[in-house]
C-alpha cells in the first residue's frame, strides 16, 4: 500500500497495479502504451525488503516533486525513505531506474484516484467535463510540491537527455488525456456537431493548459495561478459546447413542407 497526499483529500490510499474502478473501453486509468514498462522489482526475499522498495518509490515522488531530477541525489533518496544505501541498490541499479519506477508508482495511484473520482457519476457529457475540472481545482491545496505533476516536473529537465523518462512521461500525460476522450466526444456530438475539431485534440489540450499552470505557479509560487487557469478552461469548455436555447430542438427538429 501506498499513501500519498492528493490536496484536499489528503492522504488517499492505493494499492499500486490494482485494475479495480478502471474502464477498459474508455480508458479510465492505467497506462495505455505498451511500450511503457518500469524495470521490474528485483526480487525481495522478505516483506521488509518489499516495504523498503515502496519507501523509497514514496520518497521519491516527494523529493522529486520538490527539488527537480537534477537536484534530487541517492543520498536525499535513502534520507527520505529511511533506507541505506545498500538497500537503494538492492531495488534499483541507478537513480533513473527509480524515477523510471516512481513514474510507474504515479500513475498507479493517480489512475486509482481518477478512475473513482465523483465526476464519471454526471450523466451528462458536458457537466462531466466541467466537473472533472472542478476535481483538478479540489486537488489545489497544500505546498506547491503536493499537487503539481511528478511527470511535468520531471520530463522539463530531462527531455533531451533521458529519454527512457521523457517517454515514460508522454506516456503518461497521453494516458490520462486519454481518459476524457470519450466524454468529449459525446459532448461535442451533442453539443457541437458541427466542430473542426476532435476530441483527442481538446484532451490534450485540457492537459497543455493544466501543466503550463503548474510551470507558471511555480515561477511566481503563487497555487492561485493554477485555479485561475482552471477557470478560463472551464470559461473555453463552456464556449465550445453551447447549451441551446429553452426550446430549441434543432437536432430533433422535422420540417413539414405542406
Amino acid at each position: 500500500m501506498v499513501s500519498i497526499p492528493v490536496g484536499m483529500f489528503l492522504v488517499f490510499q492505493i494499492e499500486i497495479g490494482h485494475t479495480h474502478g478502471t474502464d477498459m473501453k474508455t480508458n479510465k486509468g492505467k497506462i495505455s502504451d505498451p511500450t511503457f514498462k518500469a524495470a521490474p522489482p528485483k526480487a525481495s526475499a522478505t516483506r521488509k525488503g518489499q516495504a523498503s522498495r515502496g519507501r523509497i518509490l514514496d520518497a521519491a515522488l516527494h523529493v522529486f516533486r520538490s527539488k527537480g531530477y537534477a537536484a534530487t541525489t541517492v543520498d536525499d533518496l535513502c534520507r527520505e525513505s529511511g533506507v541505506t544505501k545498500g538497500s537503494f541498490f538492492h531495488h534499483f541499479a541507478s537513480k533513473e531506474e527509480a524515477a523510471l519506477a516512481a513514474i510507474e508508482h504515479w500513475m498507479g495511484a493517480t489512475s486509482r484516484l481518477f478512475a473513482e473520482a465523483p465526476y464519471w457519476k454526471v450523466a451528462d457529457p458536458r457537466q462531466r467535463l466541467l466537473a472533472y475540472l472542478d476535481f483538478r481545482a479540489g486537488l489545489v491545496h497544500g505546498d506547491l510540491p503536493e499537487f503539481t505533476c511528478l511527470l511535468g516536473t520531471l520530463v522539463q529537465e530531462t527531455f533531451a537527455s533521458h529519454p527512457v523518462l521523457r517517454a515514460a512521461c508522454d506516456a503518461g500525460v497521453e494516458s490520462h488525456a486519454q481518459t476524457l476522450v470519450s466524454t468529449i466526444e459525446e459532448a461535442r456530438k451533442r453539443y457541437a456537431p458541427q466542430a473542426d475539431w476532435n476530441a483527442e485534440s481538446l484532451a490534450r489540450h485540457t492537459q497543455t493548459v493544466l501543466q503550463g499552470a503548474f510551470v507558471i505557479a511555480k515561477a511566481a509560487n503563487d497555487p492561485t495561478r493554477v485555479l485561475d487557469a482552471i477557470a478560463h478552461l472551464k470559461r473555453y469548455v463552456e464556449m465550445l459546447f453551447p447549451q441551446p436555447l429553452k426550446g430549441d430542438f434543432h437536432e430533433d427538429r422535422t420540417v413539414s413542407v405542406l
